[in-house]
């Protein structure tokens, strides 16, 4: 943590730290965590970022969390077109075209997990790994294909993508 001092100290997924084992470290690095708070509040800022639910039970399971972390902020999930949208840009960043097939089964895919979701649906991540998952579907499909042209190379069609 000495990295950190006079800076900010970003823990993400900061309720992984605790859990029922005993032989885990989440219970020191949270006491040294907050000891350290305590000891340079001058010079550190400590941000913990996760899921509502996971970070509540994270801070209710200690008091020293409690008193130190009273300020929230809930960044909401993305919507349907949100989630095409950085689908989409993720597709012009590595040159990729997304075909009229399959925009609508995309964005009905994204509106469906959005009505359906889990706690995994409202973010990036989740566009990310489909988008890496479809990028290895088209490699496949075109694995056996003659004929390559640049336009079939940056395609991404219906059947790329994994919209079980």
């Amino acid at each position: 943590m000495e990295n950190e001092l006079d800076g900010v100290l970003f823990i993400d997924e900061a309720y992984s730290l605790i859990s029922d084992s005993q032989n885990d470290y989440g219970k020191e690095a949270i006491a040294t965590l907050l000891k350290r708070m305590e000891d340079d509040r001058d010079r550190l800022v400590v941000i913990l970022a996760g899921y509502s639910v996971e970070m509540q039970q994270f801070t209710d399971s200690n008091p020293g969390l409690q008193s130190r972390f009273n300020r929230y902020i809930e960044f909401p999930d993305y919507s349907a077109e949100e989630l095409y949208q950085i689908f989409e840009k993720n597709a012009k960043e590595f040159d990729y075209k997304i075909s009229k097939d399959a925009e609508i089964p995309l964005k009905e895919h994204f509106t469906n997990k959005v009505a359906n979701k889990d706690k995994n649906v409202g973010n990036a991540r989740f566009v990310r790994n489909l988008f890496e998952k479809t990028l290895e579907r088209q490699a496949n499909r075109l694995a056996s294909e003659t004929n390559l042209t640049t336009e079939k190379l940056s395609e991404i069609t219906e059947n790329d993508i994994d919209i079980k």
